[in-house]
């Protein structure tokens, strides 16, 4: 039997179960937003000198989950998982940094690798990174997985699919669907969340690459690098994509202006993409993406460079470029995410999950009319880099953590 910890919240501040943007939140929750606590977050900021560009931008109140609640470790020995998809068996996909795409039994038993992943750049940052389902997958068995794929001139993202055998233990058909543009030679920044939207089109988030020298082609149409893509599943370009038929641009191009983003998730209730994007030091930040608009990097950011200064010009807003809803300074190391919508937790419902790995936690993030107003810290005793979130079909909710010795965890009431 696997051990279980039992966590009772002790508190006295009542969270009533949230609406979610655009919703307008129940009576109850009104009245408690008085009672929330001093933010989570006590540390000084990386940059004291600036300033959230609206009231809650940073440092959303502290609130507590009132259920009494179970964190189950299902599996470990994982070698640095990167993502969790839950299949319609109860099975999960697991993928792993080195290369492989391992399942596991909805009580964690280790069923073995998945054959026919391609080769990846596993480096760094660098490997098998996400995976997700197509929304037809109950027809056409098709799963979708990102990777740093090495090339003749460097390496870069690269998102390929392939169908998935009924006994769930190989992959065949394998169809290259996108690659990153330009290559480049290091193991950094590669993004890769991806997530697919109410009409079956998949978006895909890439990183900058990192270095000082690749840094600006977040501002150039005429790169993949730190933007966030939109495709059809077959990999053609959806006709209604901003920047389709401009002269220069790349026609895959749905938002730009981004450091590396490594969580996505879809908005439920609105349709909307949230993406979480790494930060230097301070400035993770939390966005609502919609298509053809600049999110600033490297133009305008908070937090400050990692060798100590400002970025850029030190600029925080610009006209014209987009402010985070949310942003951590110190950062989080924001990854995966996964907006809440299930029966286990109603306290939960409509709140967004958003793993962290310096911080070492599953950040709980309470959204009003596309605003945090509250945040809860989870996970905190398990001294782990929280890599990615799912909700489970039954509300339960997994996480995998980006360690030598990774771990599949479950999060379940108790009783």
């Amino acid at each position: 039997m696997r051990p279980t910890l039992a966590l009772v919240a002790a508190s006295s501040l009542m969270v009533a179960a949230t609406a979610c943007n655009g919703q307008e939140a129940s009576n109850a929750e009104a009245e408690n937003r008085a009672a929330r606590g001093a933010p989570v977050e006590s540390r000084p900021a990386n940059n004291p000198d600036q300033r959230p560009a609206f009231e809650g931008q940073t440092r959303a109140p502290g609130v507590t989950t009132q259920a009494a609640y179970t964190v189950s470790p299902m599996a470990e020995g994982l070698d640095h998982p990167w993502a969790l998809q839950q299949l319609p068996s109860g099975h999960w996909l697991v993928t792993e940094r080195s290369g492989a795409l391992r399942l596991f039994s909805a009580d964690g038993a280790d069923l073995g690798a998945v054959s026919g992943v391609p080769a990846v750049h596993a480096e760094r940052q660098g490997g098998l990174l996400d995976v997700a389902l197509s929304p037809d997958f109950a027809t056409d068995r098709l799963v979708y997985f990102s990777y740093a794929e090495d090339r003749a001139d460097g390496n870069g993202t690269t998102v390929a699919r392939a169908r998935l055998s009924g006994d769930e233990r190989s992959l065949s058909g394998t169809q290259v669907i996108f690659r990153a543009w330009p290559s480049y030679s290091n193991s950094m920044h590669y993004g890769s969340r991806l997530a697919f939207d109410r009409e079956g089109r998949l978006y895909i988030t890439l990183g900058e690459r990192s270095d000082l020298e690749t840094r600006p082609q977040a501002q150039d149409l005429g790169s993949h690098l730190g933007k966030i893509i939109r495709i059809n599943a077959d990999g053609s370009i959806p006709a209604d994509n901003p920047y389709v038929g401009r002269e220069g641009a790349r026609p895959e191009i749905w938002s730009l202006g981004h450091r590396n983003v490594q969580g996505a998730a879809l908005n439920p209730w609105t349709g909307e993409l949230w993406a979480m994007e790494h930060g230097a030091r301070g400035g993770d930040e939390v966005n609502i993406v919609r298509g053809g608009l600049n999110y600033g990097w490297p133009t305008i950011a908070y937090g400050m460079e990692y060798r100590g200064g400002a970025i850029g010009e030190g600029l925080t807003a610009r006209e014209g470029l987009e402010q985070p809803v949310y942003y951590w300074d110190p950062v989080i190391a924001a990854g995966g995410a996964a907006f809440y919508d299930g029966e286990a937790f109603p306290e939960w419902e409509g709140n967004l999950l958003v793993s962290g790995l310096g911080g070492k936690h599953l950040a709980r993030l309470v959204i009003e009319d596309n605003r945090v107003v509250g945040e809860e810290r989870l996970l905190t005793d398990q001294n782990q880099r929280i890599r990615d979130v799912q909700v489970a079909a039954d509300g339960s909710v997994w996480v995998v953590t980006d360690e030598d010795n990774g771990r599949l965890i479950r999060i379940a009431p108790a009783g």
